[in-house]
């Protein structure tokens, strides 16, 4: 029997990474409590484990007294000198304890601390897995689509959660089987069902950054700056960036030969459009960009934080955009209010 547990214990360590060690101290707080719970709680017991030997004991403990008030947990002077010559008043007698002693419902409240402790530490490594991603990009497989709120079970690797509908590009669709990318918002290590809460998402703007920084080396080796995005998922984004090479075109890095890089980009977030503005520290400048693709006749800063855009009539339509989607994020990009008038 013993070999099959350190048998189990060694599979869990290879096929889990579930240190050995941090078994053996749960499995040792659990023939404890079993121990305990077959003696009415009146027993003080020690286990020692040893997994080169493949062995487990179980010591009861009593103390050295002169006159015996609880039998359960206290020796005479007398009895323990029988044992062992050595013995003195306020010392500790031990007595191994045969584990086969152990009642049945001992045996399965051991156990099921041994099951807890293998999922606490499933959990916990889940935990800091996720942690060690958070607001990143990871891989994950589609497993089970719910039809009634259109949430997405995926597998990433380290335990399967959910992709909210909520965190979902909207219009895209998914089939199991799918390899897709998100990106990890949120770790809580709150004990579910299925392990640590995590918020998974593809519409934050923070997915459209990564994905930059994965898919643009100039970006990956720091010689083109991101330094805002704003975003609408399924419709539109505005990324501005920068390069710390004047030799490097910071927009035409981002495009690649031929729109490949950018389009690789537009095809993983569904075909929404993306605009690539250059910044600039003049603010007039930057907002001029950021109305792109609308042709911009002038920019007044009137307040800290507040403009107002001179277009030709024929760009007013364009520099608002549908439904003011083009000025809005337009204003979320650069920080100012932005007020489009023609003349």
């Amino acid at each position: 029997m013993n070999n099959e547990f350190f048998n189990a214990l060694e599979a869990l360590e290879k096929e889990k990474g579930i240190p050995k060690e941090y078994m053996i101290e749960k499995v040792e707080a659990a023939l404890i409590s079993a121990y305990k719970k077959d003696n009415d709680g009146n027993s003080n017991v020690r286990i020692v484990i040893d997994p080169d030997k493949k062995d487990i004991k179980v010591y009861q403990q009593k103390t050295v007294v002169e006159e015996v008030t609880d039998p359960d947990t206290e020796i005479s002077l007398e009895a323990a000198k029988a044992i062992s010559r050595r013995h003195v008043l306020g010392g500790v007698v031990e007595t191994e304890v045969k584990t086969k002693n152990f009642g049945r419902i001992s045996a399965q409240a051991a156990k099921q601390v041994i099951i807890q402790g293998i999922r606490e530490a499933e959990r916990s490594r889940a935990v800091e897995a996720y942690e060690k991603k958070r607001e990143e990009i990871i891989s994950a497989i589609v497993t089970k689509i719910d039809p009634t709120n259109g949430n997405v079970i995926v597998d990433t690797g380290t335990s399967e959660t959910v992709l909210l509908k909520a965190e979902q590009i909207p219009g895209e669709t998914f089939n199991v089987g799918d390899h897709i990318k998100v990106f990890v918002m949120e770790v809580v290590g709150k004990e579910t069902i299925r392990g640590p809460i995590v918020t998974l998402s593809r519409c934050h703007a923070s997915f459209v950054k990564r994905l930059f920084e994965l898919e643009i080396p100039e970006i990956a080796d720091g010689t083109v700056i991101i330094h805002n995005v704003s975003r609408e998922a399924g419709s539109r984004t505005k990324i501005s960036v920068s390069s710390r090479n004047e030799d490097v075109d910071a927009v035409g890095a981002c495009i690649g030969a031929g729109g490949r890089r950018i389009s690789d980009i537009v095809n993983e977030l569904a075909g929404e459009k993306i605009d690539i503005v250059k910044y600039s520290e003049q603010p007039e400048e930057y907002i001029r960009e950021a109305l792109s693709p609308a042709e911009v006749k002038s920019v007044v800063i009137d307040g800290e934080r507040s403009c107002r855009v001179i277009v030709d009539p024929t760009q007013l339509s364009l520099a608002i955009g549908k439904e003011g989607q083009n000025a809005r994020l337009a204003a979320r990009l650069t920080g100012f209010k932005i007020d489009i008038k023609t003349e």
